[in-house]
């Protein structure tokens, strides 16, 4: 598969995998990812590896809130290293309709044949990412 342009990182980033993070849709979420991704929260020191360890963090995450918003997106996209780094706000509603602390956190998509190979999350506060 031929690279993705600047355009097309930026939106698999902000549109495809956050968008759908928000609108809880996991398998759109998935979609954005190869079968063997990893994903490292660095400041939990904790790594999620393949689709379904990914997918049981998605799975706590969307039981643990009722909403979540991402947005307010600083981009920074590599055509040719084919990566992506996200600096983001992020808000998260409790069931109950109160609100975590909101947070500024910022993440780092390494990019193969259109999907995240492996990224890296780092998070202003307490990981909601068990």
């Amino acid at each position: 598969m031929s690279k993705l342009s600047r355009q097309q990182l930026i939106d698999l980033a902000v549109h495809s995998y956050f968008g759908n993070v928000d609108k809880k849709n996991m398998d759109e979420v998935l979609a954005c990812m190869h079968e063997d991704i990893v994903v490292t929260i660095q400041t939990d020191h904790l790594s999620h590896s393949r689709i379904d360890g990914v997918r049981k963090m998605f799975e706590t995450l969307f039981s643990t809130y009722k909403k979540t918003w991402h947005g307010d997106f600083e981009v920074t996209a590599d055509e040719e290293n084919q990566t992506v780094a996200t600096r983001f706000n992020v808000t998260l509603e409790k069931p109950d309709g109160t609100f975590d602390p909101s947070m500024k956190n910022c993440n780092f998509f390494y990019v193969e044949n259109g999907k995240f190979r492996r990224y890296y999350v780092f998070m202003d506060g307490v990981s909601v990412l068990p």
